[in-house]
C-alpha cells in the first residue's frame, strides 16, 4: 500500500510549484526532515529536495524560470533556490566514493536508491513525489516512524565510520523521535566513541546544543556517559553533573520555563569559572555563550537571598540559571525588568565633590545600598546621597 504525504501548508506553496515546474516533477523529490516531520504531524519549515539534475543544470533551469539560486554547497551537489517564503536546498543525487569519518568524496547519481543508501537513519531516507505526494521508502523508514524507532541504514558501525558525528546525531534523533534505544546502534556508538575526537569542535558543540535544547535530554545524557560517549565530548560532565542536569530539567518544568541549551550545558559543568571558559573555548562557543557559562559557574547558595539584586548585577538570564541550579525558585526574576539607578555622577559633583575617583566610589556605595534595599524610589536615593556626603 502506497503512503502519501499529507497536504501540509508547505506542500501547497506557489514557490515550490514554480521550482517543480522548472526541474520537472519526475526529476525532483522532497526528502528528509520535511517529509519525516509532516508524516508525524509536525510543522516543517526547512524544505530539502533531491534531484537527478547536476548542480549546473539546476542553476540553468532555475535561471530560465526566473528563480534565483546560490551555490551554497555546489562541490557536494547543493544549490539553494531563493524564495520570499522560504529557501529550498536542492541537492543532486549522490553516492559515496570514499569517506574518512569527517568528510566524504561523492559522485553524482541518477538513482534515488543510491542517494537514500548514503543517508544516516531510515526515517531520514523518505522521498515524496512533488505532485502525487507518494512516499518512496527504501529502508523501512515508515515502519520505524510508526514504531518510534531510530535505526541506522545498514550496519551501524559502517555508517558511523563514514561520519563520526552520526554518534551524536543518533542520540539526538533517538531522543526526539525514538521510544527506546536500538541495541546495535548503542553498541556501535560505544565502540566508536573515541573517533569523536577527530571531529571539529564546532560540529560537536552544535550537536550538543541541539541535543540539550530538546524537551528532556537528561536520560540520554546519562546513557551517553554510561557508554563512554559523553566523556569524549564533555569530560567535565561527571556523574554529579549528569544528576544535576536531571534536577534542572525538572526545575524548568516546575517554573514553566522553555528548554535552554546553554543553561543545561552549564548544569553539566562544575561550578568553576575557568572550567566553563575552557569548555567554551574548546567548543568554539560565541563570546556571549562563553560569558554566560562563566557567569553561571560563579553561582552560590547565597544567590537566593537577594534574587533581584543578583539579576540587576549579572543579568536576568544568568540569574535565572543560577537560581535554578542551586534549587531556588526563579519566579522573583522571571520576566522582571531591572530599574535604572536614579542617580548620576554629575549630581554628586554639583553637591561639592570634586570630579575624580571619589565620585565613582561614592556612586558605587550608594548603588550598592540601593540594591541591598531592593531598589527604593528616588527620594530614598537622595537620602542615601545625603548620608554619604555627611560621612565624607
Amino acid at each position: 500500500m502506497t503512503v502519501h504525504l499529507p497536504r501540509a501548508d508547505w506542500t501547497q506553496r506557489a514557490s515550490l510549484a514554480k521550482l517543480v515546474a522548472a526541474l520537472g516533477a519526475d526529476d525532483i523529490r522532497w526528502v528528509g526532515g520535511c517529509v519525516r516531520d509532516t508524516l508525524l504531524g509536525l510543522e516543517s519549515n526547512d524544505i530539502d529536495a533531491a534531484t537527478r539534475h547536476a548542480p549546473a543544470r539546476v542553476i540553468d533551469l532555475c535561471k530560465a524560470a526566473g528563480i534565483r539560486t546560490v551555490p551554497t554547497g555546489i562541490d557536494h551537489g547543493t544549490v539553494t533556490a531563493v524564495f520570499d517564503d522560504g529557501n529550498v536546498e536542492v541537492t543532486t543525487l549522490r553516492r559515496d566514493v570514499a569517506t574518512d569519518g569527517r568528510r566524504a568524496t561523492i559522485a553524482f547519481s541518477e538513482r534515488w536508491e543510491d542517494d537514500a543508501s548514503r543517508r544516516d537513519f531510515t526515517i531520514n531516507a523518505l522521498y515524496a513525489h512533488p505532485d502525487t505526494l507518494a512516499v518512496d521508502d527504501y529502508f523501512g523508514g515508515l515502519a520505524d516512524l510508526e514504531a518510534k524507532r531510530v535505526r541506522f541504514i545498514g550496519d551501524a558501525e559502517t555508517r558511523i565510520r563514514e561520519d563520526h558525528l552520526r554518534i551524536l546525531r543518533y542520540f539526538r534523533f533517538a531522543t526526539r523521535f525514538g521510544g527506546g534505544w536500538d541495541e546495535e546502534a548503542s553498541a556501535a556508538c560505544k565502540a566508536l566513541a573515541p573517533t569523536l575526537k577527530g571531529l571539529s569542535r564546532e560540529r560537536v558543540g552544535g550537536e550538543l546544543q541541539s541535543l540539550l535544547a530538546l524537551p528532556d535530554p537528561s536520560a540520554t545524557i546519562a546513557l551517553m556517559r554510561e557508554l563512554g560517549v559523553l566523556q569524549e565530548v564533555l569530560p567535565e560532565g561527571g556523574a554529579r553533573e549528569v544528576a544535576q542536569l536531571a534536577r534542572l530539567v525538572e526545575a524548568e518544568g516546575r517554573a514553566r520555563l522553555a528548554p535552554d541549551a546553554m543553561r543545561r550545558m552549564a548544569a553539566l559543568l562544575p561550578a568553576i569559572a575557568p572550567v566553563a571558559e575552557t569548555v567554551a573555548a574548546r567548543l568554539r562557543l560565541s563570546r556571549q555563550q562563553r560569558e554566560r557559562l562563566m557567569c553561571v559557574a560563579q553561582r552560590s547558595p547565597d544567590d537566593a537571598d537577594h534574587a533581584r539584586g543578583l539579576a540587576y548585577t549579572v543579568g536576568t538570564d544568568c540569574a535565572v540559571d543560577r537560581l535554578l541550579l542551586i534549587g531556588a525558585d526563579p519566579a522573583p526574576v522571571v520576566g522582571w525588568e531591572a530599574p535604572a539607578f536614579p542617580l548620576k555622577g554629575g549630581e554628586i559633583v554639583a553637591r561639592g565633590v570634586a570630579k575624580g575617583p571619589e565620585v565613582a566610589r561614592m556612586l558605587q556605595r550608594i548603588e550598592k545600598r540601593w540594591i541591598e534595599e531592593e531598589f527604593p524610589p528616588r527620594s530614598r536615593v537622595e537620602e542615601l546621597l545625603e548620608e554619604e556626603l555627611a560621612a565624607s
